[in-house]
């Protein structure tokens, strides 16, 4: 099955808005998770790994797999990495639309300082059981504190650091994905794609 540069673009835009959808999903159950359902110390550090970590890269895999079907089951390295780095540049920008700027800033503006009372509140509370010095509590919060009102208070400077790092991240996790799901065509397959096939990861 030949497949263009714009055909491979689309199905990769369009996987990647429903992948960024469930991102914003996972990330507000993990947050309702953590500051209306956890009672614990493990389940504060458990669940949002469950929910941004474990689920996603569940979701991201099948969409992977889902994508390499909808372009006829084969693609070249280049096309695997070009079509999965799309697919996650897009859920990010939808994740980070949807839930940092709509849902932190609009409908819970109190989002980070809720969860910094409930990871603070239990964590405080593991140690005082375990009989550590209070001075050490007390240092460990301030820790904690400070790292919170780090992410309550990002730069502009800061957020496009953030942004480059997680641009670099995606297009090295899109080359792992390649490489796991490359699948080149057969010869006889292969001696009929075009020149359109063979797509530059940086387009």
């Amino acid at each position: 099955m030949e497949m263009s540069v714009r055909d491979l673009q689309k199905k990769s835009a369009t996987s990647g808005i429903i992948l960024g959808i469930v991102l914003i999903v996972c990330s507000v159950l993990s947050f309702y998770f953590i500051t209306t359902i956890a009672t614990s110390i493990w389940m504060i550090t458990l669940g949002p790994m469950f929910f941004s970590v474990i689920i996603p890269l569940i979701i991201a895999i099948l969409f992977t797999s889902d994508l390499r079907k909808k372009i006829g089951g084969y693609w070249t390295f280049r096309q695997a990495v070009t079509g999965i780095f799309i697919m996650f540049f897009c859920a990010y920008v939808v994740s980070y639309i949807g839930y940092n700027l709509l849902f932190v800033r609009v409908i819970e503006p109190q989002a980070i300082q809720k969860t910094e009372e409930k990871v603070v509140g239990a964590t405080t509370a593991v140690m005082e059981k375990q009989g550590v010095d209070q001075e050490k509590i007390d240092e460990q919060e301030k820790k904690m504190r400070d790292q919170f009102d780090i992410q309550n208070n990002m730069t502009p400077v800061k957020i496009i650091s953030g942004v480059g790092i997680s641009l670099i991240f995606m297009f090295v996790i899109a080359m792992i994905f390649a490489a796991i799901f490359k699948k080149d065509p057969p010869l006889s397959m292969s001696n009929t794609y075009t020149a359109d096939d063979y797509v530059d990861p940086t387009v």
